[in-house]
């Protein structure tokens, strides 16, 4: 289980996270959902142990994550639109990720193939269009063995179908025992591929939980999708 207790984060007078408190089941698909500005970004960065908070306790399966160490075994973090080892190519950087996270070359290979990054593989980093290098990105998250994995926007630069091919890996990540934690503006997509959420409106909590208990706590019929739950609580 993650737990996160009364966590905020202030910018200035800018009150970015406001005591937050929700749970996530452990092996669960859970989306951070929310309009631009909402804070989800703001909110992984503060679970993953990367942006210092102004108050509130991490807990995962009841042990408090304080400490670099603590966060470095629970959590890895995937942040959208960044471009690690910019000049090296994309197979040198899968290859080493590989290497770090004790992968065996089959299964990067797998990823390569499902992720449809073979015709990239001598590319740059820095060469790589939008939806390439969220691929890429996606291809390193997927090869951490950290038990709780943190995506940025997972669906941003994705069309239709790639979309739809990745919805079945997140399925399996789960399956194998990992706990995902997806950041989604888009409510169609979070629809798809989560089974918990969390919901956020200006740094604060308007809900939590699967969707026929936001249903319950928005007062919408069973037929409601999350479209209209958000509008009901915000």
């Amino acid at each position: 289980m993650l737990s996160v207790k009364n966590l905020s984060k202030h910018f200035g007078q800018l009150r970015a996270l406001q005591d937050l408190s929700f749970e996530i089941s452990e092996r669960s698909i859970a989306g951070i959902i929310g309009p631009n500005g909402a804070g989800k970004t703001t909110l992984l960065l503060s679970m993953a142990g990367l942006l210092p908070t102004n108050g509130g306790t991490i807990y995962w399966n009841n042990e408090q994550t304080s400490t670099n160490a603590q966060f470095r075994r629970v959590f890895f973090y995937v942040e959208d639109a960044v471009r690690p080892h910019a000049l090296l190519s994309v197979e040198a950087v899968l290859s080493f990720y590989r290497c770090v996270f004790r992968r065996t070359q089959n299964y990067r290979d797998g990823l390569i193939d499902r992720l449809g990054l073979q015709s990239f593989l001598s590319a740059r980093i820095s060469e790589l269009s939008k939806g390439a290098a969220k691929r890429f990105l996606i291809a390193i998250g997927l090869m951490s063995k950290q038990p709780v994995l943190m995506l940025d926007e997972p669906f941003d630069g994705l069309d239709l179908k790639q979309t739809m091919e990745f919805l079945p890996m997140l399925g399996e990540t789960s399956a194998e025992g990992r706990t995902l934690v997806l950041s989604i503006h888009q409510l169609r997509d979070a629809e798809r591929a989560c089974d918990r959420f969390v919901l956020l409106n200006d740094g604060r909590l308007a809900g939590s939980g699967t969707l026929a208990e936001l249903q319950t706590i928005a007062g919408c019929s069973q037929s409601s999708g999350l479209e209209q739950i958000f509008l009901a609580l915000t």
